[in-house]
């Protein structure tokens, strides 16, 4: 009998079709779960239930498998409380979906519930911060700010034009986070009380390898590439006056929006401990087992330690002083813009901030859980908190608004700000999405859109786009990402925030 011939490229085809049938057994564990969601009922080695924020429209559009398995995967980890949960911007990431929340119980066990680096991500403490100008778009000169936006702020892959601070320098910074950046001059005292945490998390030893802090002292001040960006944007509609009012922002206003992290620094801690943590796992069957803490993961990225081991502790305090870092280089950021619009168009300490938030981090917080308090561990990756306006750490100018809700959008369309409750909590850890969301993976986005036929459309829609690096205009194009109205549509749906403001860019710096 003749062999039967079957060419490379079909076999990769099967792959990835058994791949696909494999991991979408949780098709079959769906139900409606309300307006904005979608459970999908505990089955295998989940632990809890989860819940995708989506309708079945949404879901078809845009049901990559593997992230609605990813965040099957997580409803396995040890001391995983209430359900968990993809936000209406979830896609596939590092263990965890982008747009993921997961909280463990900290007394879970003899050494608590689990915390697992890939439930925070390699940018840590990545962020957002919104700031109000007052002025209008009518009263600048958009193309000739955006040019000189473009000359003055750092961005790129590398640490070029950052702020160059020595050993002792850095020690403070990942100590006190933005109030450090305040002390050294980049940044101004009043922003902090408009920070999530006040700018500053909580460290002990602050114990980073030399490499980390090799990589952080020359990056203070620098945007990063990718998706990270400064933008100035026009608020083109309000929603919640109310809202709008306490947040300090009004209809035609000029708002800019800085979406950055904790550049190489935060890189580089991710990598190490999940280098350490990982190193415990070992592959039985189709899982992953750790003897000495008798944890099993069904993915290896899942990678977690109890909270209160060696491992667990080292890793909190440092994701903490990483996170500190990136308060403190979204400071700088700001005092940067600060000093260009003084020069540019004469405004001086005009430039307020409305918020700061985190959504790329892990804390340590109190909720209710079926009724029951508890003190949790809560994985954000690709989510924000939505804390409502009775919490006690929101300035007083939140009460009965609530937290401020950053969701930029894409470089063409739009970003929004919304609103947590106006009292206590969502039943998702207080949390809600943190952007639009990629549709298309990097590479699917440089093979099908074109570069300078994307720049040429958003310059004639009045947007000025300024890149530094080659493929970043094809790989962050709105194409590339799910419609932000959407997103918010089944944010507040799903009762997770409430819609304030909608913002339309007019000038774009990336990496």
């Amino acid at each position: 009998m003749n062999a039967i011939v079957v060419s490379p490229v079909r076999l990769v085809e099967m792959y990835w079709l058994i791949r696909r049938t494999m991991s979408a057994v949780w098709r079959e564990h769906l139900q409606p779960d309300g307006p904005g969601r979608i459970r999908i009922n505990k089955h295998g080695s989940m632990k809890t239930d989860a819940i995708l924020v989506a309708d079945s429209e949404h879901l078809g559009e845009h049901a990559d498998d593997r992230s609605p398995n990813q965040l099957v995967n997580t409803a396995s980890l040890d001391g995983i409380v209430g359900n968990a949960w993809a936000m209406a911007d979830w896609h596939f990431g590092y263990g965890f979906p982008i747009g993921g929340v997961v909280a463990t119980d900290i007394n879970a066990g003899n050494q608590g519930g689990a915390i697992s680096p890939g439930g925070v991500g390699f940018d840590i403490n990545c962020g957002v911060r919104l700031c109000a100008l007052d002025i209008n778009f009518k009263d600048i000169n958009a193309k000739v700010l955006a040019q000189k936006l473009a000359n003055s702020i750092p961005a790129g892959a590398t640490g070029k034009g950052g702020v160059i601070i020595d050993s002792t320098e850095i020690d403070h910074i990942l100590s006190e986070g933005a109030n450090a950046a305040i002390e050294m001059g980049w940044g101004e005292s009043r922003d902090l009380a408009s920070i999530e945490s006040n700018g500053r998390l909580e460290t002990n030893e602050r114990n980073l390898g030399e490499r980390a802090k090799k990589r952080g002292s020359k990056s203070l001040g620098t945007l990063g590439s990718g998706n990270h960006f400064l933008e100035l944007q026009v608020v083109d509609s309000i929603v919640d006056e109310q809202a709008a009012k306490a947040f300090g922002i009004r209809k035609g206003q000029v708002t800019a929006m800085i979406h950055t992290g904790s550049r190489g620094l935060g890189h580089q801690v991710c990598s190490d401990h999940v280098s350490k943590i990982e190193q415990n796992y070992s592959k039985i069957d189709n899982s992953w087992y750790a003897r000495r803490w008798d944890m099993t993961i069904p993915d290896r990225q899942l990678a977690a330690a109890p909270i209160f081991s060696k491992e667990g502790q080292e890793y909190f305090d440092a994701m903490s002083a990483a996170g500190n870092f990136a308060f403190a280089n979204r400071s700088a950021l700001t005092q940067r813009l600060r000093n260009i619009l003084r020069e540019q168009i004469g405004v001086d300490s005009d430039l307020e901030v409305i918020y700061d938030v985190s959504h790329n981090i892990a804390k340590i917080e109190d909720h209710k859980v079926h009724g029951v308090s508890c003190r949790c561990c809560v994985h954000r990756k690709g989510a924000t908190r939505a804390l409502g306006g009775d919490h006690p750490e929101l300035a007083s100018k939140f009460s009965g608004i609530g937290q401020p809700v950053l969701v930029p959008g894409d470089m063409g369309t739009a970003s929004w700000i919304l609103a947590g409750p106006k009292q206590g909590g969502n039943d998702a850890f207080s949390s809600s999405c943190h952007g639009a969301g990629r549709r298309l993976s990097r590479t699917a986005a440089r093979e099908q859109i074109d570069s300078e036929k994307l720049r040429e459309t958003l310059e004639a829609a009045g947007i000025n786009v300024h890149t530094k690096t080659p493929n970043v205009l094809s790989e962050e194009a709105p194409d590339a990402y799910k419609d932000v109205d959407e997103v918010i549509r089944l944010t507040s749906e799903a009762r997770l925030a409430r819609p304030v403001a909608r913002m339309k860019p007019f000038a774009v710096i990336k990496g």
